[in-house]
């Protein structure tokens, strides 16, 4: 099974598991299912007016809660009566133009960042891993090259020493958020944009619907690739999570120069970060065997949200301690030691899980051996584990936590996002928005997942739902 000069594998073509235990395709009659499900079927997301509305109310409401997180003391600001309302749309753009102006140092900052990840990304040695085999290609696989947790390593030294050596101060990524945030939306519609022209015009788009706003919103390209970086693998680690980790970090050394010492919740936030994104480095190599992977395209859904979405959105918190006194978010131990518990226990879970659903998707395909990264946590690879092998050809786990719900990772990510939310208690709702929009992301999910398992595998699927009754909390929901 030699790789070929496109980076393709080709598979053994039987549906059916072989003398060696592994899976090598689906049946005929689950190739017939693939190809009606590859091609579009149905508008999502209310359709192209729908997909307009998120395109432009996200943007908006970025801004809107970033304002109100810093001018406001974190609290929701509306116009005072009727005759205010002008005035108050005046108040927000002067906050945007004066505060959040995508000016020359941002574009240094951002841009910067993207050049050296993806340098990083092209030269860094990496682990190569074979993803899972793509109808529209023919049931071949693409090889990915896992270079995150090298990369990660040389970046935060790199980060460290510009630090020490007042080249490039951290404390000035959480003060530049709202130019830094500009600059990641216009990066985010440019590539959006961008790719979707460049596919067409190349001949290589997939699955459109033929309206323009909504194939740009859903992508029109699956494997878009400079050289040996998977660019979709590449956005989905190197920009978002590094700066989400890096606000935490600023928030950090902010309160260090300013009090003399780093709140317990600003030690939660750099922990809760970096296990993030520790965990996208260390396992980078399950990633090639996730939805995002195998079937969503690359469009604006994905590369605006973690161009910009993710890292502007998700760190609130953070946002809200830079810039207000530890006196309006200070816990008892008990409390904080809750509050670490939590996040740990749920790390644990979301980790385990994912590890367990990748590795069983890689040990279908005859992979038995796995990279050793650190941390390795107990139970993250399944010994023999049980599964209902499809009239498809696939096999569906019912094993390790995959036996108690359908999506324990879900769940887990979810309190872990919850979590960044709780470290500052009460003191503002908006740090909250991360766990609320994600917990809306993830129910959408599941639905479009769950329907498309229903089409794809029919009584088998039926079958899985008997025996993991559960969708997210065991005896619950």
């Amino acid at each position: 099974m030699a790789s070929s000069k496109d980076g393709l594998r080709k598979r053994n073509d039987k549906g059916h598991a072989n003398e060696n235990g592994k899976t090598g395709g689906p049946t005929d009659e689950g190739r017939k299912i693939d190809q009606r499900l590859d091609q579009h079927l149905e508008y999502e997301f209310g359709g192209p007016w729908g997909v307009l509305s998120i395109m432009t109310g996200f943007p908006i409401l970025m801004y809107y809660l970033w304002i109100c997180l810093v001018f406001y003391d974190g609290q929701l600001t509306f116009p005072s009566s009727v005759e205010d309302i002008f005035p108050f749309f005046g108040r927000m753009w002067e906050h945007v133009r004066v505060d959040a102006s995508p000016n020359l140092y941002a574009w240094k900052v951002y841009g910067g960042l993207m050049i050296f990840q993806l340098a990083l990304a092209w030269v860094v040695p990496g682990y190569m891993q074979e993803g899972l085999p793509v109808p529209s290609l023919g049931y071949k696989t693409l090889m990915y090259k896992c270079n995150a947790l090298g990369c990660l390593y040389i970046t935060w030294a790199t980060a460290a020493a510009l630090h020490y050596f007042h080249i490039f101060r951290l404390t000035e990524i959480i003060d530049n958020f709202g130019h830094l945030m500009s600059v990641a939306m216009i990066v985010g519609f440019s590539v959006a944009f961008g790719m979707y022209f460049l596919t067409v015009a190349t001949g290589n788009q997939i699955r459109m619907s033929g309206n323009f706003i909504y194939d740009v919103f859903m992508g029109a390209c699956l494997n878009p690739r400079i050289g040996p970086i998977d660019l979709k693998m590449w956005l989905e680690v190197r920009i978002p999570w590094v700066l989400v980790f890096f606000m935490a970090v600023s928030g950090a050394c902010k309160q260090y120069e300013q009090y003399g010492y780093v709140t317990p919740n600003m030690a939660f936030m750099c922990l809760a970060t970096w296990l993030y994104l520790n965990a996208c480095g260390k396992g980078e190599e399950c990633i090639p065997q996730t939805w995002d992977m195998f079937h969503e395209k690359w469009g604006f859904l994905v590369i605006f949200w973690n161009f910009a979405g993710v890292p502007f959105s998700y760190i609130y918190s953070v946002v809200y301690m830079a810039s207000h006194e530890p006196s309006k978010y200070q816990f008892s131990i008990p409390t904080y030691i809750a509050l670490f518990a939590t996040l740990l226990t749920a790390y644990y879970i979301w980790d385990t899980s994912m590890s367990q659903k990748s590795r069983f998707k890689m040990q279908t395909q005859g992979i038995t051996t796995f990279r050793n990264t650190f941390p390795q946590l107990p139970g993250g690879t399944l010994q023999n584990p049980k599964f209902i092998q499809t009239a498809h050809g696939n096999r569906l786990l019912i094993d390790g936590w995959w036996a108690y719900s359908r999506k324990p990772n879900y769940v887990a990510d979810w309190i872990m996002s919850l979590s960044w939310g709780l470290c500052i208690g009460t003191a503002s709702p908006i740090p909250y928005f991360y766990s609320v929009f994600f917990i809306a992301v993830l129910i959408h999910r599941v639905g479009r997942d769950f329907e498309r398992c229903g089409v794809k595998y029919g009584k088998d699927w039926d079958k899985y739902c008997s025996i993991v009754k559960y969708k997210f909390i065991p005896g619950i929901y």
